[in-house]
């Protein structure tokens, strides 16, 4: 795809259960250690585009926030997204539920949206949206799929939580020999080099499984054998540390350099807007300092995510902004870039960054929420101060002078608690209530790892 082109390429790559501070662009402490920084490429990206500090997923957990990237609408509206996550046995269908634990056909989606409008859509890694016969990516938009159905997977025997093999190549199960992470890397890099003659835009969906556990570098295929024999499969909570994490962060992120210099390869370099992010916040091994909470909270270590931007026709380098930003944003920031409209009976309830790309001062006030099954937990940011309300009781945070979230303001700002819970309940009323059946899928617990005291 020439360079020229008036409508840019998208590369929209998203790691799986990466912390806010992993990356050495967000302060990561592996900067420090003598390997220096677990993402050169992609501090190289932040350096040569632009760094969100306020960027959120629209979940704590993993295929809600799927839910929010495919739709650009809060996850709630679909019962798909209320399971955190979908889990493997979801492949055998309930019979009292039916086939509604995924990303229904019929509902336009990004891919979906640009396919329409001309543009060459392919998603080469994690779906994690529901399972054949009844969804699946080909379903929803997009023209090429290579990766695994479910969530996490084992980097070597390719099996899901279940022993299930869960490896795709459109609507065929395959066999590869190799690293997940690197099969992921090279599928893309291939995908960019055959476009390299076509007359027409692409968008490119990178869904990496990695950091996710199991906690396996290139060099654990030993581990990968020991936890298929004995069954513990992929939780993997009898493994792990933070340099086999930081490792896998590495191959990631080697991957990625590969994918951006093979765009700079075929000339589709200056037009091709890149976006990196998590799906939501750090897991056990993750780095999110100075943030409080992890996968699964609403704290902010578990929704504050990176977010970088890299589109040299557009965005200058070295560039960093404040504005508020959530997963489902990327949904009409893409779209207008494409000049194509959204479907009118699906509005969107993300809102188009295009304009903060091109000036990252020009931010724009709004609120952003969230609600999750797990522990009842609703969360409401709007400016510097966030509401919290879990099944321990209620919370008022003003970020920006506690991003750690440890002075509770609430018995000192009890107008402003009050506002904010009576906005929250405004902005429930127009979502569905949790669903019959919901169900919450964990793999630590206080059995199994020891928890500190709050």
């Amino acid at each position: 795809m020439p360079a020229t082109a008036a409508r840019p390429n998208f590369l929209f790559i998203m790691a799986d259960d990466l912390g806010y501070a992993d990356l050495g662009c967000y302060g990561g402490r592996s900067r420090h250690s003598p390997q220096g920084s677990c993402s050169p490429a992609l501090d190289r990206m932040a350096a040569e585009g632009l760094r969100f500090t306020d960027g959120y997923s629209n979940s704590p957990v993993c295929s809600p926030t799927r839910f929010a990237l495919a739709t650009g609408r809060y996850q709630y509206r679909l019962r798909g997204g209320w399971d955190e996550p979908i889990a493997s046995g979801a492949r055998v269908v309930d019979p009292g539920l039916g086939p509604v634990l995924g990303l229904p056909p019929e509902h336009p989606t990004l891919p979906s949206l640009l396919r329409d409008a001309g543009y060459a859509t392919a998603l080469v890694g994690k779906w994690h949206l529901g399972f054949a016969p009844h969804f699946g990516p080909l379903k929803s938009g997009y023209q090429e799929f290579f990766g695994p159905m479910s969530g996490g997977m084992d980097y070597f025997t390719h099996c899901d939580s279940s022993g299930v093999h869960d490896l795709w190549e459109n609507d065929a199960e395959v066999h590869r020999d190799g690293y997940l992470t690197d099969l992921i890397s090279e599928r893309a890099v291939e995908y960019v080099e055959r476009q390299r003659a076509k007359q027409r835009p692409f968008l490119l969906s990178l869904n990496y499984t990695a950091p996710h556990w199991p906690w396996e570098t290139r060099a654990d295929e030993s581990e990968a054998k020991h936890l298929a024999a004995t069954k513990e499969h992929i939780g993997h909570v009898s493994g792990g540390s933070v340099e086999t994490y930081l490792t896998m962060i590495r191959h990631m992120d080697e991957g990625i350099g590969r994918v951006l210099a093979q765009l700079k390869a075929i000339g589709a370099d200056e037009n091709t807007l890149v976006v990196f992010t998590s799906d939501n916040g750090g897991e056990r091994y993750s780095d999110v300092w100075p943030l409080t909470g992890k996968k699964m909270d609403v704290l902010e270590g578990g929704i504050r995510v990176p977010y970088l931007v890299r589109w040299p026709s557009r965005v200058r380098a070295g560039g960093e902004t404040r504005q508020l930003a959530i997963t489902m944003d990327w949904v009409p920031t893409m779209l207008e870039a494409a000049g194509v409209s959204p479907h009118r009976d699906y509005p969107l309830d993300g809102a188009s960054l295009l304009r903060v790309l091109g000036d990252p001062a020009a931010t724009f006030e709004r609120e952003l929420f969230w609600r999750t099954h797990h522990r009842n937990q609703r969360a409401l940011r709007a400016g510097r101060w966030k509401y919290v309300c879990t099944e321990d009781g209620e919370f008022l945070y003003d970020l920006e002078r506690d991003a750690r979230e440890r002075a509770n303001r609430a018995k000192r700002e009890p107008e402003r608690l009050a506002s904010m819970r009576a906005r929250y309940a405004e902005w429930e009323k127009t979502m569905p209530g949790v669903p019959q059946g919901a169900k919450v899928s964990l793999i630590t617990n206080k059995a199994n790892m020891a928890a500190p005291t709050p």
